[in-house]
Parts: structure tokens; sequence; C-alpha cells
């Protein structure tokens, strides 16, 4: 046999190869035979029907090794299958491998994300911690909360029992301010009367004030001519009177001492009051209502206050500092 026919052998499969190199071996044993048959032709009479056999084992051994020749262009066809078959494993293999290497790049990014997921959930446990922390905090304030409403509530009952106790009292209270107003009532119109009273009193002392005033400045137009002129220099252009000058907003103002002098070339307007007892208070009412009032309007003033007595030892002071003359009802 050549080795081209025992390579094809060996693509055969194991019991059809076993069962075609046992029939080659026989084949081989034939030939053998057939040579010794030659070579011995006187035995091939004994052997005739030996022959005979042999051809018909032959012409089956010939029908086998066609059919083993059908068999063999089918088990060809099958490895032609098998070889299309390993060639689309062998492509389905590089896509699986493609696939796995997709899948080990998902897998990393995966283990990548697993890592974050679980920084993340130790962050979260670790938040968790603080929050069970907080809770607890929340709760012992809750437990202090609610003891303090208690507390709460009960100075609220002892506040209501107060409000009670201070309802009945608003309750005595109010009686009492209705009969204090009742009483009330009886003082306000004892002080009207007295007011009634009153005021009729104040009109008579007005009188009796005007008339000792009115006597004083009477005096005064008279005597303070001369003490003028000796104290100050001042010449009088006229007498003095009572009168009214228009102030600096425009309105007439009642003056008690008044009149027109001269001294050194220039015009002096003598303004000034008389009172009984001269007080500060009435120096700086004079002061305010009649001199600021007359600021400006002409003619230097020349202030002078005229009085019985003064109502303390320091006001003839205050007067002479204010730069106001003064004169005393036993000067004139």
């Amino acid at each position: 046999m050549s080795a081209d026919f025992y390579r094809k052998i060996e693509l055969l499969e194991p019991r059809v190869r076993e069962a075609f190199l046992a029939l080659a071996e026989h084949l081989e044993s034939i030939q053998r035979t057939e040579l010794h048959m030659k070579a011995i032709s006187a035995g091939m009479e004994r052997l005739a029907n030996a022959q005979a056999d042999t051809e018909a084992r032959v012409g089956r051994l010939e029908a086998a090794l066609e059919r083993l020749a059908q068999a063999q262009a089918q088990t060809e066809e099958r490895m032609a299958r098998l070889e299309t078959a390993l060639e689309q494993l062998a492509q389905a293999q590089a896509r699986t491998e493609e696939r796995v290497g997709r899948l080990e790049v998902a897998l990393q990014e995966l283990a990548q994300a697993q890592a974050r997921t679980e920084k993340r959930v130790e962050e979260l446990a670790q938040a968790q911690a603080r929050t069970e922390k907080r809770l607890e905090e929340l709760a012992q304030a809750q437990a202090r909360t609610e003891k303090r409403l208690e507390e709460l509530a009960e100075a609220q009952a002892r506040t209501e029992k107060r409000l009670e106790e201070l309802a009945q009292a608003q309750a005595r209270t109010e009686k009492r301010l209705e009969e204090l107003a009742q009483a009330q009532a009886r003082t306000e119109r004892r002080l009207e009367k007295l007011i009634g009273e009153h005021g009729e009193t104040r009109k008579q002392l007005g009188g009796l004030s005007a008339v000792v005033g009115y006597g004083l400045e009477d005096r005064a137009f008279k005597a303070l001519p001369d003490l003028l002129r000796r104290d100050y220099g001042l010449e009088l252009l006229e007498r003095l009177r009572r009168g009214y000058l228009q102030d600096n907003e425009g309105e007439m103002l009642e003056v008690n001492i008044l009149g027109k002098a001269r001294r050194d070339g220039r015009e002096i307007l003598i303004v000034g009051e008389a009172k009984s007892q001269l007080s500060k208070e009435e120096v700086n009412r004079f002061l305010r209502r009649k001199l600021a009032r007359l600021k400006g309007i002409g003619p230097e003033l020349f202030p002078v206050l005229v009085t019985y007595m003064t109502t303390s030892a320091e006001v003839e002071k205050y007067v002479r500092e204010k730069g106001l003359a003064l004169y005393y009802s036993f000067d004139f």
C-alpha cells in the first residue's frame, strides 16, 4: 500500500479505519496467495474450488470496498461540514473573545463603580452614625422639652388659678372704681364750684394787681426821666407812657413803659415793665416776650425794670448781668 493511501486511512473514523486496515491486510494476503498460485500452477486445480470461493469473497470484498468508498465519500463530506463548522466556531470564538474583551472593560468599570459605591456606602454609614447620634440628642432634647412642658403645664395651672384670683380681685376693684367714680363725680362737681369761686377771687386779685402795677408805673413815668439822665445820660424826647409797638413778626405788642430818648446823638427807644415783686422768671419772661420780639424793629432798645422788691438777693445781680436797668419804688 502507498503512503498516500495510509494518510487517507488516518482520516477515517477509528472503527472504520480498523476494519479497512484489516481488509487491506486481507487483500495483501490474497495478493500473496495469487502470486503463490501462479508459482504453483500445479496446485491450482486443487485450489480451484478454493479459488472460486476466493473470487466470490473478492467480489463481496469489492462490493464492500465500493460501500467503503461511498462511506469514505460520506466521511469526507462530513469532514468538510466539520471544517465549515470549525471555521464558524473559530469565528464565533473570535466574536466571543471580542465580547469577553468588552465584558472585561465593563467589569473593570463595574469594579470602579463598585469601589465608588462602597465608598459612598461608607460615607452613608458615617452619615447614618451622625444621624443616629443627632437623633439621640434630639430624643434627649425632646425628653427635656416634655419635662419643661410638664413644668409649664403646672405653671399654667398656677397661672390660671392666679388669674381666677385676679379676676375676683378685678371685680372687687371695678366695684371700688365705680364707687370712686361716683365719688370723683361728686368731687368734680365740688371742684367746679371751687373753680368758679377761685376764678372770681383771681379776677379780684388781678384787678388789685393791675391797680398796684399801674400805680407803680405812674410813679415811674414821673421819676425815670431824671434817673435815666443821671445814671445813663439819656435825654427823653417825649414823655413816658403806656402804648403798643409792632413786633418783628408784624403783631401789635403791649409795652408798659415806652418812650423815645437820645444819647450821644443816637436815638434810643426805652422799653420797660413794672412788677410788684420781681423774680428771675419775670426777668426771663420780659426778655423773651418783649425784647426778643422787638429786636431789630428800629432804634436801639434800652430795657428797664421797675419793682417794689425782688424775690431774692440774686435777682438784682441777674438783672445787671442781662444788661437791664433796674429801679426800686423807693428810688422815686
